[in-house]
């Protein structure tokens, strides 16, 4: 939802119409129509990203400042693109800006972390005797090893997310449906966002083994906003985001994890969603983004707290 005027190619998901594949005459016009007024704002901030760039691509036409949310690492498919953009860009991570290459004619801008809506996630002290792993079924993001942390620590595990890639079925086929276990090991698909909330107010702890520099990990924030702890493997955006023994665990291996697991209980619910609320709320967004507008723009909004949110 925004206040703010809305220019959008279709009432409806693209995705959930299974039309992705048939998106660029949607995308191209998409961003010529954003373009089209640009000299009438401070500033156009783009979060078009893989696999097409097209805003990237095309803010050369255009004179206003251009910002661009890298949400994703550069592809080779659209190497040139990037070389040659030359407006500004920001990360979504400190580490997600030390695993890629600076752009060569374009001017970094900073780093400002994801937000959620934290209110709409509810907030649970309780829990029930189970670990999380929620996300994408790929070997990268590990949760053949969350299974192995859980039997380790004599914790059952619910696994959920979707499997729509080719990749991500044979990878499910080999390595998880084989340790799949009624009350132990438990698949219950994609969860929709009501089933996914319930998911992680109810989860003892959210598990997840990263096997990549993931540029940020919306997972974290969203299972401590409920007031689940995290335990993840302290690779990517993870040591930005747990905050190591206050509100989760960061950890090198499944040993170390399984480990965790057995310490988990002290970990304060509440620590967990007073951190998120000041670090990763929609308030502390803008006011990150606030601060970068106004650098590029060389103005000063004196209300935003520039030390702080520029750290």
């Amino acid at each position: 939802m925004t206040s703010a005027e809305l220019l959008s190619m279709q009432p409806f998901s693209l995705r959930s119409r299974g039309m992705t594949a048939e998106s660029l005459p949607y995308s191209l016009v998409h961003v010529a129509s954003a373009l089209r007024d640009a000299d009438s704002f401070d500033v156009i901030h783009n979060h078009n990203g893989p696999p097409l760039e097209l805003g990237m691509a095309l803010s050369h036409s255009v004179r206003t400042p251009f910002l661009t949310t890298l949400h994703n690492h550069p592809s080779e498919e659209t190497r040139f693109i990037w070389e040659s953009y030359t407006g500004w860009y920001n990360t979504i991570s400190a580490r997600q800006a030390e695993c890629i290459e600076p752009l060569p004619r374009a001017h970094f801008a900073g780093v400002a972390h994801n937000a959620i809506d934290v209110d709409s996630f509810p907030f649970q002290a309780s829990k029930q005797d189970f670990a999380l792993f929620l996300g994408r079924f790929i070997d990268y993001k590990g949760p053949h090893l969350a299974i192995e942390a859980a039997q380790r620590a004599g914790i059952p595990i619910v696994l959920a997310g979707k499997i729509a890639l080719p990749e991500e079925q044979e990878y499910f086929d080999a390595f998880i449906r084989p340790r799949l276990s009624p009350g132990r090991v438990e698949y219950i698909g994609e969860a929709s966002a009501t089933e996914k909330r319930q998911l992680f107010a109810n989860a003892r702890v959210v598990l997840l083994p990263l096997l990549w520099d993931e540029p940020f990990g919306l997972v974290m924030t969203e299972a401590m906003a409920c007031g689940t702890p995290v335990i993840a493997f302290g690779r990517g955006a993870a040591p930005e985001i747990v905050d190591d023994g206050t509100t989760g665990y960061l950890v090198q291996d499944v040993e170390e994890m399984a480990a965790a697991i057995e310490c988990i209980d002290a970990i304060d619910p509440l620590a967990c969603r007073l951190h998120i609320e000041k670090h990763f709320s929609p308030s502390a967004l803008a006011d990150r983004y606030l601060a970068l507008y106004s650098n590029i723009t060389g103005r000063i909004n004196m209300e935003v707290d520039y030390d702080r949110v520029l750290a």
